[in-house]
């Protein structure tokens, strides 16, 4: 029983070990242990806050380019939008070129036809009066063949002049 229960010199020799030991240990083990235990923590707080800045970079890069895509967005839609009015515009434009075109055309192909029917019809009257005349002319001659015929168409000629 002996070995578990131990003299007091032993004792005192192990307390004394155990206060040079500490004593070592507190000027020359702890300093060291708790510099390097504090660059750690300086170093992994380091860590932290360039981890942290970088997602705050990250953050900024990725809103700065949805802003960009947006924008890019924005700008295509808009774009779209007046092409598809400079269309609908341009499309207005030529029907109504078109339409007067058209009715250019029309107004010439009418002033035209009246014209034709207009000159037609002044042939026609003057081959009227012309036939009218030399049909008129080969009757006056039939009738106009006695003296007594010549004298009594003058005679009614003389007469219509006195009464207008």
């Amino acid at each position: 029983m002996e070995l578990f229960t131990p003299d007091f010199g032993l004792v005192f020799w192990m307390f004394v070990a155990f206060i040079l030991l500490f004593l070592a240990l507190a000027k020359w083990g702890w300093p060291v242990i708790i510099k390097s235990m504090e660059n750690r923590a300086n170093t992994i707080d380091q860590g932290v806050e360039d981890a942290r800045k970088a997602k705050e970079q990250l953050d900024n890069a990725r809103n700065e380019a949805r802003k960009y895509v947006e924008e890019a967005q924005a700008k295509q839609a808009e774009m779209l939008r007046e092409a598809a009015k400079m269309k609908t515009e341009i499309i207005e434009q030529a029907k109504q070129e078109a339409a007067d075109a058209a009715r250019k055309e029309m107004d010439a192909a009418k002033l035209s036809i009246d014209q034709a029917r207009k000159e037609a019809e002044l042939q026609f009257r003057n081959e009227v009066g012309k036939f009218s005349i030399e049909i008129a002319e080969k009757m006056v001659r039939n009738q106009m063949k006695s003296d007594t015929a010549q004298k009594q168409l003058v005679d009614k000629l003389l007469d219509e002049i006195e009464k207008n």
